[in-house]
């Protein structure tokens, strides 16, 4: 079977297991796994911007150019190490397809939570590569039954994800944060009667019942069932 690399994107081929044709010459010394495993590991410990090929090539003890004999470029590292970071999914268990797409959103919110870094990986297109896919596939299985178009289910899924990735930024970003938290009693106590005063009626009840602040949890429990809710309304429909 004819493949040309060359017209694939990069690291389409190697997350595939399809490795370029090896050269004449020593054995090579490293592996694209080992490679991949070191950037997710600058990536757990330092963030996006600590994967490089120059951080990678000095901690495996080689120079930066024989990095090349096993990845072409930063590009191809990091679709390698995305897809690898991400790995598998889990299994969403027996349940309805409600359940199941419930279990998949709190698997990726579980995922982000372990690797924040994997929200600044760029992305440059549909997913391509074996995890990545994978992810897609078993929530594509989960809604099969449902009785949408595949085009549909592909909708729900992007719908879904899109979804994960805006909370998740949420979270990192509130977390990261070293401001008062909205939700503080001496927050709530400032703001109310100035909300009060300046014709603020419905945040005013919820700053008095301290019901407005930062529950990212419950803002994700909200609107993710309201989007399967969404979801039920067209399968209804149809």
């Amino acid at each position: 079977m004819s493949d040309d690399r060359a017209e694939l994107p990069p690291g389409l081929a190697l997350s595939w297991g399809v490795l370029p044709v090896q050269r004449r010459g020593p054995k090579p010394g490293l592996s694209v796994e080992q490679i991949v495993a070191t950037g997710i590991e600058f990536g757990d410990r330092h963030g996006f911007e600590a994967i490089s090929l120059q951080k990678i090539a000095a901690r495996l003890g080689v120079t930066t150019n024989a990095m090349y004999r096993y990845v072409s470029s930063k590009d191809e590292l990091l679709v390698l190490v995305r897809d690898a970071a991400w790995g598998p999914p889990p299994a969403l268990g027996d349940g309805d397809w409600r359940d199941r797409a419930t279990a998949w959103v709190k698997a990726q919110v579980d995922r982000y939570a372990e690797r924040p870094w994997l929200l600044d990986m760029p992305i440059r297109g549909a997913p391509i590569t074996p995890n990545l896919l994978r992810w897609a596939e078993v929530l594509l299985q989960a809604l099969d039954a449902i009785g949408l178009s595949h085009h549909d289910n592909l909708g729900c899924v992007l719908l879904l994800d899109g979804y994960v990735r805006g909370q998740a930024s949420l979270t990192r970003q509130i977390q990261a944060s070293d401001s008062v938290q909205v939700q503080a009693e001496h927050v709530g106590a400032f703001l109310a009667p100035r909300l009060a005063a300046g014709d603020y009626p419905m945040l005013t009840e919820l700053f008095t019942n301290q019901e407005y602040g930062d529950e990212v949890d419950d803002d994700l429990e909200f609107g993710l069932h309201r989007i399967l809710d969404g979801i039920q309304v067209l399968v209804d429909s149809r």
